[in-house]
């Protein structure tokens, strides 16, 4: 089984800054991407950003050239840095891993952080 745990959410003010971390831990084989979702009251779950394992970066429109998605192989642990933070960023912020066990390759969620950017 495999486990992802999220941290560093918090309340910021706009402009400021936050940074996720998510390890992930457990039965792994192989880490082949991870990455950051957020869902918003009433809105859909989108990406934020993702890092797969040869090291490419995917961001989304909203975040590009504010964020960045890093990672530490020997953790396991993927980071978000988040800097200039605008109140449309609030959400729960979910990291997933598409991670391959001696059973199975799948994808696998955190349990979720709250971000909450004050005006």
């Amino acid at each position: 089984q495999v486990q992802l745990v999220e941290s560093g959410g918090g309340l910021v003010q706009a402009g400021g800054s936050l940074r996720l971390s998510c390890a992930a831990s457990g039965s792994i084989v192989s880490i082949n991407a991870m990455g950051w979702y957020r869902q918003a009251p009433g809105n859909q779950r989108e990406l934020v950003a993702q890092i797969t394992s040869g090291g490419s970066t995917y961001y989304g429109y909203s975040v590009k050239g504010r964020f960045t998605i890093s990672r530490d192989d020997a953790k396991n642990t993927v980071y978000l840095q988040m800097n200039s933070l605008k109140p449309e960023d609030t959400a729960v912020y979910y990291c997933n891993g598409d991670i391959s066990t001696s059973l199975r390759r799948s994808d696998y969620w955190g349990q979720g952080t709250q971000v909450t950017v004050s005006s």
